[in-house]
């Protein structure tokens, strides 16, 4: 039976991977902070196993998955968003919190488990579209995720001689209990089943760069050909 490891798997398109994995013949271990939530998995799917630890915690992190497990995929999923609303009135603590959850988090992860994917196995970074055009408020948020795509396209080039492959994934809006706070439009929205889909698809596939939907992504991917100043421009318009 193949075996799939996701953090972030107590809500959003972390649970609807884990279901759709263990739909698929995975055994899945369920990373997440919420002890009732995986534990409500675990008991809808016996193939979920839950992990209950603090991401931001290396030693949980080493601590939580029994070394001699392989693993045939290596899903890191879990991140937050906050924006920075008032620029000039830069907001250290909250950059900080980000990058600590949605990057630094990462090499813990990568540190510990890394060694337990197998040869041929697929390890995959939850990146985001963000990363293609600056956008306002998102400094934070940005800047970790673009963190995370550089990080993804580095390792796509030096576990290539170990035969493991890295997909990059950039979701588009996708509901989740994370962008329901959101206060602004979403295009193109889609549901958390659509993104484990997508997603499931992808990492099989092995593709580097799992995007999706691809209606808006491949929009995003077209302005991000613009000379800055132009989308600099732009996004300063869509502010006022």
């Amino acid at each position: 039976m193949n075996t799939v490891l996701i953090t972030g798997a107590s809500s959003g398109i972390g649970e609807s991977l884990a279901k759709y994995y263990a739909t698929q013949g995975f055994t899945v271990y369920a990373c997440g902070r919420n002890q009732e939530k995986l534990d409500k998995l675990a008991s809808e799917f016996n193939s979920i196993i839950p992990l209950v630890f603090d991401l931001n915690d290396k030693q949980a992190i080493f601590s939580a998955l029994d070394k001699n497990i392989k693993l045939d995929q290596i899903i890191l999923n879990a991140g937050t968003c906050e924006y920075i609303d008032n620029a000039k009135q830069f907001d250290g603590d909250l950059f900080a919190r980000v990058i600590n959850t949605n990057l630094i988090s990462v090499g813990y992860c990568l540190e510990t488990w890394l060694p337990q994917l197998n040869t041929g196995g697929q390890l995959g970074l939850m990146s985001s579209s963000a990363v293609y055009v600056p956008l306002t408020r998102s400094q934070a948020y940005g800047a970790s995720k673009a963190g995370v795509s550089y990080l993804a396209k580095t390792l796509s080039i030096d576990l290539a001689r170990h035969n493991i492959g890295v997909s990059t994934i950039h979701p588009g809006f996708v509901a989740t209990p994370l962008t329901d706070k959101n206060d602004f439009p979403m295009p193109s929205r889609i549901t958390s089943e659509q993104a484990a889909q997508a997603i499931y698809r992808g990492m099989k596939n092995k593709h580097y760069d799992i995007h999706f939907p691809k209606r808006f992504t491949l929009i995003l991917k077209t302005l991000a050909l613009l000379p800055f100043f132009i989308w600099r421009k732009l996004a300063i318009r869509m502010t006022k």
